[in-house]
């Protein structure tokens, strides 16, 4: 297969997850109820921290922040997985791939910034409770949140505008159900070296920093918590971080069984599956932990729920 300027290219086609037919009636069900599981549940959090005045504080600021960015991060990728298995079809637009990409890429490195940003809120909330309001003032809340889009933004800018210096083959066939940066990169006709290094140099930055951050918010808060005698008070400082530990875990837990998966096995349909953890099942579960695990939450959310039904 004679290889193309990407100028040439006019469409990518996705390989989706299955190529069974009896199974793609399966695979659109069940996506399409994750997808509106997510909206929806995203959607009652924003809802629900917005309409009652008790929860704005910078916790629930950066709270409906993440769902709005996890509403989004699905939104870059399952619609357009829902619209091929519906039409039978596996072609994307160059264009629409790279807007895929570049959206992904954002909103994947908010939840990561995000994540952090809220165990520094958790770490100032334990550790300096008197400095807490002084501290979090909206004005650096505003300017956490508008420093990881302004990052991410050029971060995934940055990748974009290296992907379209390459060549790729007409019809080139991606092993996944959307256009993953790293999948691109492999199915590429011309030398990817420059890509590979930005994209692994983008990992470190983006991968360890948050991480180190996190980890560090967190031996500081154990370590204060160590020092409070009384136990009550102990359990209801750390039940605060209670929910956000939970879905960092699942975040990072996800992330790195796709890491592990495609190391282990070379497979790429086997990595298009185990990317379905981080890209689906993580944004639609995180309403649940916030909403379950908070009892501000889902007094906030039994309020809203009760002013809807009241009104209709």
């Amino acid at each position: 297969m004679a290889a193309e300027n990407h100028t040439d290219v006019s469409e990518f086609l996705l390989l989706g997850l299955s190529h069974d037919p009896e199974l793609q009636p399966v695979l659109l069900g069940l996506f399409l109820s994750m997808y509106l599981v997510t909206v929806l549940g995203n959607l009652l959090i924003i809802l629900a921290v917005s309409s009652d005045s008790r929860l704005h504080t910078p916790m629930y600021f950066f709270l409906s922040n993440l769902s709005f960015v996890d509403i989004c991060f699905t939104s870059t990728t399952v619609p357009k997985m829902l619209v091929n298995i519906d039409t039978h079809s596996k072609d994307i637009s160059y264009m629409g791939c790279l807007t895929q990409m570049y959206f992904f890429m954002i909103f994947g490195g908010l939840d990561n910034f995000l994540l952090t940003v809220m165990a520094f809120d958790r770490f100032v909330a334990i550790c300096h409770p008197l400095h807490y309001t002084v501290i979090m003032n909206p004005r650096l809340c505003g300017l956490l949140v508008l420093m990881s889009w302004v990052i991410m933004s050029l971060v995934a800018l940055v990748h974009v505008l290296l992907i379209m210096r390459l060549t790729f083959s007409l019809e080139t066939e991606i092993p996944h159900f959307f256009c993953e940066l790293a999948q691109v990169l492999e199915v590429a006709s011309s030398d990817t070296l420059i890509n590979n290094i930005c994209l692994y140099l983008s990992a470190v930055l983006l991968g360890v920093f948050p991480v180190t951050g996190i980890l560090y918010s967190y031996s500081k808060i154990v370590s204060s918590l160590m020092r409070v005698s009384s136990t009550a008070n102990k359990y209801k400082a750390f039940s605060t971080c209670g929910s956000h530990l939970c879905v960092v875990c699942l975040f990072y837990g996800t992330g790195l069984g796709v890491y592990l998966s495609s190391a282990v096995t070379p497979s790429s349909q086997s990595s298009a599956i185990a990317s379905v953890m981080y890209t689906v099942v993580t944004p639609m579960l995180n309403p649940f932990i916030y909403s379950l695990r908070n009892k501000d939450v889902k007094g906030a959310l039994g309020r809203l729920l009760s002013t809807a039904a009241s009104c209709l």
